[in-house]
């Protein structure tokens, strides 16, 4: 006799969806930027800046303007990093669930200035990220789009 393992998943709230994500590795010189989110979910944690997706733009246009509303930074895109899953956590605090495409990028233009989504930003070498509390996965997307910016 075979049984099904039934794997219990919690219930999405009503209307829940996985929502679509865009995140960029942003190198200038020999460095990237990292900034530090100001809000739940991962409030204090640093990454790289990004957000939804919103109906009808595509990867790239979403990817520019998360990074302009967030950094006021002008971006080239050079290709795609990776991507990854962000699960909903309750012991996290996180609720939502994303696929959040990433993409390597190199600064074209301006100077940070965070909106209020992020609380502190730096423009740290490679090595940098293992003395931050960063977001889940960010080390291997980091790694994947400094392959792209210097093969």
């Amino acid at each position: 006799m075979i049984s099904a393992t039934r794997h219990s998943h919690p219930q999405p709230p009503p209307g829940g969806r996985p929502q679509l994500a865009v995140s960029a590795v942003i190198f200038r010189d020999d460095r990237f930027l990292v900034a530090r989110r100001a809000n739940a979910p991962g409030r204090g944690l640093y990454s790289v800046p990004g957000g939804r997706v919103e109906h009808g733009e595509t990867l790239h246009q979403a990817v520019e303007r998360e990074v302009c509303e967030e950094t006021a930074l002008a971006i080239d895109i050079v290709g795609f990093a990776g991507w990854r899953e962000v699960l909903p956590d309750p012991f996290a605090g996180r609720a939502g669930h994303y696929v959040v495409i990433s993409f390597a990028a190199r600064w074209r233009a301006g100077e940070v200035t965070l909106n209020g989504e992020l609380d502190d930003f730096r423009w740290i070498a490679p090595g940098g990220l293992r003395a931050l509390r960063t977001t889940q996965g960010l080390a291997g997307i980091v790694d994947a789009a400094r392959r792209l910016i210097a093969p």
